[in-house]
């Protein structure tokens, strides 16, 4: 996994980049001078759920980056097309897209509304598929540039176990809907030389959605900084030598030497994290 110098000058577009790991991998490339589209449906601020585009434009640029933040609702086709074109308009082009968007409802059957399932399928499975389909022309020509072009998907590793599906079927689908894209995608745009990946956290990761789950223990979580960190390297791995991968954060940073992971503990000191879905 050979690694380019940094993503100085790159483009990224990252979908639910107003808070929580989308934010944080937006910080850690603006870090470089990164420019960040921030492709999220927050415009106005939420007692419940603190973020906006705006509020994390101000972080980005705060941390070194040039930022857009566009409202998109990525399971609106016009919405996702005009925040590419906006993207497109501002810096030229796409370099990197984050799908990093998701729903979540960790409910059996009998207490899953068909709403909520076509929340869960309009984000995770359509909203990746739109998303990577509408950036795909920009990232081909990435790609012709010599710009070195990833696709990374925040989704797990595929794991046909029951009991990964028996707990909650409908939310296992619509996670295990975004591996999918990342295992097609990565044949698909192969010859293109796009590389298209996972990454997924072996422990919980304390955000704000994590803290609307009931009985969440967010003491015993890692921070989203991890993640920044592993999805960098990714980021900056060479898009020809590094595609269909299922990254697992502690294990890709342990590749490149990173085994301290103290600094990334919500509680420093803590030995025993709750573990993240989908890890065997």
């Amino acid at each position: 996994m050979s690694q380019s110098s940094n993503l100085s000058g790159k483009t990224l577009f990252i979908t639910g980049a107003s808070r929580g790991i989308g934010l944080a991998i937006a910080k850690r490339a603006a870090a470089d001078g990164a420019r960040i589209v921030i492709a999220a449906k927050t415009a106005e601020a939420n007692p419940k759920l603190p973020g906006t585009i705006h509020s994390a434009a101000a972080e980005i640029e705060a941390a070194g980056g040039q930022a857009l933040p566009v409202q998109t609702d990525i399971r609106d086709e016009a919405s996702v097309l005009a925040a590419v074109e906006q993207a497109v308009a501002r810096f030229g082009g796409i370099d990197i897209l984050v799908n990093n968007a998701s729903a979540i409802s960790l409910t059996p059957t009998t207490a899953t509304p068909m709403k909520r399932f076509d929340l869960m399928f309009g984000v995770n499975v359509r909203g990746t598929y739109l998303v990577t389909q509408a950036c795909l022309p920009h990232l081909a020509k990435a790609a012709q540039a010599g710009r070195n072009p990833h696709v990374l998907n925040m989704s797990p590793p595929l794991s046909m176990r029951e009991h990964w599906f028996s707990p909650h079927v409908a939310y296992t689908m619509a996670k295990y809907g975004m591996s999918e894209c990342t295992l097609g995608h990565a044949g698909e745009f192969r010859p293109l030389g796009i590389g298209v990946n996972s990454l997924w956290p072996r422990t919980a990761i304390a955000t704000a959605a994590l803290q609307m789950i009931p009985g969440a223990d967010i003491a015993r979580c890692r921070t989203p900084e991890i993640l920044a960190d592993a999805a960098y390297l990714v980021l900056t791995s060479d898009a020809r030598q590094t595609s269909g991968n299922f990254f697992i954060d502690d294990e890709l940073l342990a590749r490149h030497g990173v085994t301290d992971l103290e600094k990334y503990s919500v509680t420093p000191g803590t030995t025993e994290f709750v573990p993240d879905f989908f890890v065997d």
